[in-house]
């Protein structure tokens, strides 16, 4: 059970994440029906102030949660596994809330053969599908090492060992068929206001940020200050997929995933 301060700033936090403006103790009550007295409200707010969880632009004005506070509380929030999402819901809401969304299909294709084409050419048959790329005897004699591995372990392997042919193959294939954004106007708008370099820029839009991404919350060490990361393992459409959300701390990630939802 949490204590009053607590309650109360989980509820100024919410207040805000729904308007948008600073929050009065007078204004919290009324909206949330909140047993104690401004006088008890406001109390608790200059102790959160106090503690780094709440800020004040001058006396007289209402109160803000600071980026601290909105991270931990989106710490608490967010800590749910999703199953199978809403493509639709997602594409509308992305637009409306204002974030943006990478959506990376898992793909569980096995390496099963490779046939020589006269010393010219390789053709790379996955479960699925095939890939066709130029011979060379010592790749080929590498990629018999590989069969039965999974097409995300071959990629993985041939960018570390040099193959940049394979890799850059495996690479297009995969972001044509299995990688989708949503409302990357939202994610371009931050790109361009922080000033991020093109290399950066191309990862995320390539799909390399979301092949790094394990299934966590991410701030700093991914984004801006002020900013969110979200990675979750869902299902769209009846494939293993892997969803990074970003945006501002202060959009409404609570109700963006309970409305995407369909489990």
């Amino acid at each position: 059970m949490i204590d009053k301060k607590e309650f109360l700033l989980q509820s100024i936090i919410k207040a805000y994440i729904e308007h948008l403006e600073p929050i009065g103790s007078s204004q919290l009550k009324t909206m949330y029906d909140i047993a104690y007295s401004p006088a008890t409200i406001r109390g608790y707010f200059k102790k959160l102030g106090d503690e780094g969880f709440l800020a004040q632009e001058h006396a007289s004005s209402g109160r803000t949660p600071t980026t601290e506070a909105l991270k931990q509380y989106w710490d608490n929030k967010l800590n749910f596994r999703l199953s199978f999402i809403d493509l639709e819901t997602i594409e509308y809401l992305a637009k409306r809330i204002g974030i943006t969304v990478f959506i990376k299909k898992l793909k569980s294709d096995k390496l099963k053969n490779i046939i020589n084409i006269q010393d010219k050419y390789m053709i790379l048959e996955f479960d699925n599908f095939p890939i066709t790329i130029k011979f060379s005897s010592a790749l080929y004699r590498f990629l018999l090492d590989l069969i039965d591995l999974e097409i995300n372990h071959i990629l993985k392997i041939s960018r570390d060992v040099g193959a940049y042919e394979l890799y850059e193959q495996l690479s297009i294939f995969l972001k044509n068929r299995d990688f989708s954004i949503y409302n990357s106007k939202e994610f371009l708008n931050i790109a361009l206001s922080y000033d991020f370099d093109e290399r950066v820029i191309n990862s995320f839009l390539n799909g390399e940020v979301i092949d790094k991404c394990q299934e966590a919350i991410y701030y700093e060490e991914l984004l801006p200050m002020g900013y969110i990361g979200i990675c979750h393992h869902c299902n769209v459409n009846g494939n293993d997929s892997k969803m990074l959300v970003i945006g501002e701390l202060s959009k409404d990630y609570e109700y963006f995933y309970n409305q995407i939802s369909m489990s």
